[in-house]
């Protein structure tokens, strides 16, 4: 791949990502900004929350695909080898630069959401059978739990742990990458933490917190 290639594929991967999905579609079906609603967080948990599931999902499953798009541009393009530590290097490359777009979009103030739907789908290009085990671990945590910001922060930290133990990569930069993923679900996630340890997070299903 050359700088100019590189370019264009982190240009189009951090543009793909600004693609404010949870805050044009709040404006243009309902006329609000989900942002100054819910738990303020420009992503499809509070997009479900304060729209409705009808909503939320079609939100949900734009994001991963935003994720997914960018990390497989570098595979359409053919820019390496097929599954060599180079073409998952890019790929990253390219994810990571969706999933800031995705939490400071371009096209929305630089204000979205925590990136936990694009992060998903970068996984799911790159490893989908570890993703896969990763969203196991959230939607067990979400059953017994019914808090997607724990299920969420939970299966981060399954991924750098299933990743050096069960499954296996070529490439460093994804190890590295899936330490770092981890650690900044649980930053993006401090106000929830915080809501959890005072009893006060908001349930997506089951009993609501007591105030």
């Amino acid at each position: 791949m050359t700088p100019i290639n590189l370019s264009l594929t982190l240009i189009f991967g951090y543009m793909l990502g600004s693609v404010a999905t949870a805050v044009w579609t709040g404006k243009i079906f309902h006329g609000i900004d989900v942002r100054e609603h819910g738990s303020g967080n420009a992503g499809a948990t509070n997009v479900i929350r304060v729209l409705g599931w009808k909503t939320g999902v079609p939100v949900l499953l734009l994001d991963v695909a935003k994720g997914w798009i960018a990390s497989m541009l570098p595979v359409f393009a053919g820019f390496a080898e097929a599954e060599s530590a180079q073409l998952i290097n890019f790929q990253i490359l390219a994810g990571i630069a969706a999933i800031i777009g995705h939490i400071f979009p371009l096209f929305a103030g630089f204000r979205g959401g925590k990136g936990v739907a694009t992060i998903f789908g970068v996984l799911l290009a790159v490893h989908p059978l570890l993703t896969l085990s990763c969203l196991g671990v959230f939607l067990i945590v979400l059953v017994l739990s019914g808090y997607v910001s724990l299920s969420s922060m939970s299966a981060g930290a399954a991924f750098p742990l299933l990743l050096f133990l069960v499954f296996d990569t070529p490439s460093l930069f994804f190890r590295i990458f899936s330490i770092i993923a981890a650690i900044a679900l649980i930053i993006t996630h401090k106000k929830n933490i915080m809501r959890l340890i005072r009893g006060e997070e908001t349930r997506l299903f089951g009993k609501k917190p007591e105030v």
